[in-house]
């Protein structure tokens, strides 16, 4: 078993697998204001999540692939 700690900022939702058989789980961004980039505009865009792993794992961020080729949304490592 892998413990996992996450804490969140407060009214920050966890997340969730929104479909069966997802094999990753939806984040929700954790935002003042709306944010809106033009073409090739880049931004950080807060989790309001912090995550404790143990020693050698690693948690990874990903764009859904639906919605990264439907609006042209990459992650960057």
């Amino acid at each position: 078993m892998i413990k996992i700690r996450i804490k969140t900022r407060k009214n920050v939702p966890l997340p969730q697998y929104k479909t069966p058989g997802s094999s990753g789980m939806d984040l929700r961004a954790n935002l003042v204001k709306d944010i809106v980039l033009k073409p090739g505009q880049r931004a950080l865009i807060p989790t309001g999540l912090f995550v404790e792993l143990p020693e050698g794992m690693e948690a990874q961020i990903r764009a859904r692939s639906g919605i990264a080729i439907k609006y042209g949304i990459g992650l960057v490592n």
